[in-house]
């Protein structure tokens, strides 16, 4: 029996004091978009629509395309996520109930698009991130478009290995293969096999060690240049990009020089270094907002100490990668940082450097630059009609992020909250 098809949509004229033009860096004031059938059709200050449009006066507002977001678990945080054992007591289905409720909130603060960067729990091989696209590309949940990742490939005992974080004893964590945990060239070739084979659109790869982790220093390489070769030979040869957690300056430089597309943090990275990404054009997510903001009160002494240490240092690295031209797309580690505050990383952005305009760039052409998505990142006809509303001028305090009052996914609403005086 073939699917019910959904009745077409009337046009929708969306109507605003502004709309921010991304590439000049300019707002139209004021600021209209027809959208049909969940497409931009025409943008200016006054569009012609046509007669059976439906027309959405927002008031005072200024006009965004969808934010995105391109570092976040879904499957982790949010709602009662207290316990420090949940990798053993929360099972897949429970997880996955987790994320449809994190990526609700993040839709509805004006993400409409993020990159769920590598399960790292127990699944049985299941590519839980993969299951949540579908759902909501199905309709069937509310969420951002998602481009998953599947399980992190991470070595025994790194970073992105579950059982580190609390220091399980042996055995209580089984894990396979098929759910990151490779090591040697053969190994990590199975791994990105499996995760593409089941849907991953983007490689996760833990290169090097990190803050929160309990085998060894922060920024320590981890996995060997000749598997970070193999991995990107697989990820490439498939089409996909490769994203590495990665802190240290000799692993940043081992992953860049393997061909890695995208840098997680960045942390501890020297000039040099990020000259060679300027160069290659490498990305940097730096996560910048989680250096001041990541809760590590209840975290061992020891990490509390590697934190107070590498977080200052971070935050000057990300300045400079600012400064020499790196190219900076907006990602959070939510739930480093609690999911649907990624205004957090916009203000920290801005702070370390980037003029409010880069810092939404950062958020919307450049991240749609990274996952090679030409139908979204900008207000244009031919594009996803993904837009957001926000208070005041964003160009002038990026802040106003914080405050988002409408949101518009592939032309249906999310969120349209009613003007206050």
């Amino acid at each position: 029996m073939a699917p019910r098809e959904k009745p077409p949509l009337p046009p929708v004229l969306l109507r605003a004091a502004r709309l921010l033009d991304i590439d000049k860096g300019e707002l139209l004031e004021p600021g209209e978009v027809l959208v049909t059938d969940g497409r931009i059709t025409d943008v200016g200050r006054s569009v012609r629509s046509p007669e059976d449009a439906v027309v959405r006066d927002l008031g005072d507002v200024t006009l965004l395309p969808g934010l995105m977001d391109m570092e976040v678990n879904l499957f982790l945080g949010g709602p009662d996520h207290r316990s420090p054992l949940i990798p053993v007591q929360e099972d897949p289905a429970v997880r996955t109930l987790r994320a449809v409720t994190n990526a609700r909130r993040t839709l509805r603060r004006g993400y409409t698009t993020v990159r769920n960067l590598g399960l790292f729990v127990q699944t049985g091989g299941v590519l839980l991130d993969v299951a949540l696209q579908k759902a909501i590309d199905l309709g069937w949940v509310d969420g951002p478009r998602i481009v998953p990742a599947g399980h992190a490939i991470a070595p025994t005992g790194g970073h992105l290995d579950p059982t580190m974080f609390q220091a399980f004893a042996p055995g209580v964590l089984p894990l396979t293969v098929e759910e990151g945990i490779a090591n040697g060239v053969a190994e990590v070739r199975k791994a990105v096999r499996y995760q593409i084979k089941y849907g991953a659109r983007v490689i996760k790869v833990c290169a090097s060690n990190g803050v929160m982790s309990h085998t060894g220093p922060a920024g320590a390489q981890q996995y060997s240049d000749e598997e970070l070769r193999a991995i990107v030979d697989e990820a490439h040869r498939a089409g996909l990009k490769v994203a590495a957690h990665c802190m240290g300056d000799s692993a940043v430089r081992a992953a860049v020089e393997a061909g890695i597309d995208c840098i997680e943090h960045g942390f501890l990275t020297s000039d040099a270094t990020l000259d060679l990404m300027a160069e290659r054009g490498t990305f940097l997510v730096a996560t910048t907002s989680l250096t001041e903001g990541m809760n590590t009160e209840h975290a061992d002494p020891a990490l509390q100490a590697k934190a107070a240490d590498v977080f200052p240092r971070a935050r000057e690295s990300t300045a400079r990668a600012i400064g020499r031209g790196v190219k900076i797309a907006l990602g959070t580690d939510a739930p480093a940082i609690p999911h649907g505050k990624g205004a957090l990383e916009l203000r920290a952005l801005v702070d370390r450097g980037m003029q409010p305009v880069q810092a939404l760039r950062a958020a919307t052409t450049v991240a749609a630059e990274l996952i090679d998505a030409q139908d979204r990142g900008r207000l244009e006809p031919g594009l996803f009609a993904d837009i957001i509303a926000v208070p005041g001028n964003p160009l002038t305090d990026v802040a106003v992020t914080e405050k988002v009052s409408f949101v518009m996914k592939g032309g249906q609403v999310y969120r349209d909250d009613p003007q206050r005086p």
